[in-house]
């Protein structure tokens, strides 16, 4: 099995994403444009498979295809007809069905008898020597759970010793979602095709898609000419929201940050917050917090700026900030509640995370300097729904919460979603070890020492998620996942928000 929680996807992977439905409509437009059929395409998709199957798997030389009833079973037809012509062992299985087959999937199983395939009913016995499954069973049309008996091969699929390789996507994830309604095939490979698709990248997607490959089956200068809302976020491109400083430039270009929470018992939920924010290069940053968590504070982090939370600090702080980040450890009390009360009123850009946001759920509002970072059971109250509903569609659900309360959303979570009211990210970034108390916290900061750096609330956002995620992901690359803290990534922080030294070193 591939182990999915520190893998990353190759670079060459586009960071242009497509919703399904509009990449299967502009298909067609796509192949006109260029003089070529559908069939073209389909014979171009099965023959990027087979030649990513070939080199993950030189070894394996009997294939298990499994084909459905529509176009992505005519590139399974494809991709066996290749392999029969490698010299390979190829056992097709063919879902029946009585209405006929898509023209371009007939043509690509006549061509496949007519090399001497023989297919079989997906009933059969499969043979002990299987080496490699092909999954063509279901493409990016579903909607919906499989169908039992789909259901039953898939199971009997992921049952099996033998990898799978995905064609387009692992039969059972929904394309436009990255749900499972159903049963899924759990993909060592995926070989995606013309555009990638945001199913492949969030919801369950991590946990079924294994390593990603690309194939733009020529269509690279039409796709070259189009343009989507949609993006996909990673590492390669912190450069360019993070240039290297001016050798001039002071704390004050950096960002005045006032950070607002650590009621009783959360001192470490705002110190967590306060540092994360210096390690990505805020310039000042200033902790309102409880009396009795001041002195902790000020010890483990000196460079911190720490007072007890009082109207006339809060006031005085309000004033001098440039951003302002409230929620973790604010709690629900009267005490975090006449804080936000003050804060909601104030100009310039701010965040709300955690308790904050819990307050928001019960008092909304729409704000548009404003991030809100919610995670699914947060985003669930602030849209009064369950936290499948939010899972159940990921993107559709951070579009909601823009519309409802305004400004830019991050709801977190693998493969975590930035939303404005115009544009949609989807951040390539971050591994399991990040399942772990305190990561939000360590977020907040993160996104508010870059508004204090002058990026834009959605730029600031997708920069401070990828941050977030790459030094999780240096952290995973070098000890695994399991136990990692959020305080651990402070020595990876700093490498991470520096590209400029990260591209150049050798460690």
């Amino acid at each position: 099995m591939t182990d999915h929680t520190v893998k990353k996807n190759p670079a060459s992977i586009p960071h242009s994403i497509w919703h399904a439905d509009d990449l299967r409509h502009a298909e067609k437009e796509a192949a006109d444009s260029l003089g070529i059929t559908l069939y073209e395409l389909m014979l171009r998709a099965g023959e990027a498979a087979f030649n990513v199957a070939r080199t993950a798997y030189p070894d394996a030389s009997h294939w298990l295809i499994l084909c459905g009833h529509g176009n992505n079973g005519g590139d399974g037809y494809v991709v066996a007809r290749l392999a029969i012509a490698a010299g390979l062992r190829v056992t097709l299985l063919a879902q029946e069905s009585d209405k006929p087959l898509p023209e371009e999937a007939s043509a690509a199983r006549d061509a496949w008898l007519n090399a001497g395939g023989m297919i079989h009913a997906p009933d059969i016995l499969w043979p002990d020597d299987v080496a490699l499954i092909v999954d063509g069973l279901l493409g990016t049309g579903l909607h919906s759970a499989p169908r039992d008996s789909v259901a039953a091969l898939i199971e009997r699929a992921n049952a099996h010793a033998a990898p799978v390789v995905a064609l387009d996507i692992p039969s059972g994830l929904i394309a436009q979602t990255g749900a499972t309604p159903g049963a899924v095939i759990n993909a060592a490979h995926t070989v995606t095709f013309i555009a990638l698709k945001p199913g492949l990248l969030t919801g369950k997607a991590r946990d079924v898609v294994g390593l990603l490959h690309h194939s733009t089956l020529g269509l690279d200068g039409w796709l070259a000419g189009q343009e989507t809302n949609l993006s996909r976020f990673d590492a390669s491109q912190l450069a360019q929201w993070l240039p290297p400083r001016r050798p001039t430039s002071h704390k004050g270009d950096q960002g005045r940050l006032v950070i607002i929470g650590g009621d009783t018992g959360t001192a470490g939920a705002i110190r967590m917050t306060g540092e994360a924010a210096l390690r990505c290069g805020a310039g000042l940053v200033r902790v309102l917090t409880r009396s009795e968590n001041i002195v902790p504070i000020i010890t483990a982090r000196p460079e911190l700026m720490v007072h007890e939370l009082t109207p006339k600090s809060l006031e005085e702080s309000l004033e001098w900030a440039d951003v302002v980040v409230i929620g973790p450890g604010l709690g629900q009390e009267t005490w975090g509640k006449q804080a936000l009360q003050k804060v909601e009123n104030f100009r310039k850009p701010m965040l709300w995370d955690a308790d904050a946001l819990n307050l928001l759920a019960i008092n909304p509002d729409t704000r548009h300097n404003r991030i809100l970072t919610p995670h699914p059971g947060e985003a669930a109250r602030l849209l009064n729904c369950s936290v499948a509903e939010i899972e159940s569609d990921r993107l559709l659900s951070a579009q909601r919460l823009v519309k409802r309360y305004g400004g830019v959303v991050v709801l977190k979570g693998a493969g975590t979603v930035v939303a404005s009211d115009v544009l949609q990210g989807i951040i390539d970034a971050g591994n399991a070890g990040m399942a772990s108390g305190g990561m939000g916290d360590v977020l907040s900061g993160i996104i508010g020492a870059l508004l204090g750096q002058k990026l834009p609330l959605y730029d600031a956002a997708c920069a401070g998620c990828v941050a977030h995620g790459a030094a999780a992901d240096r952290l995973a690359a070098r000890y695994g996942t399991r136990g990692m803290l959020a305080t651990d990534l402070f020595c990876t922080l700093r490498r991470v928000v520096n590209p400029d030294v990260i591209d150049v070193e050798n460690d």
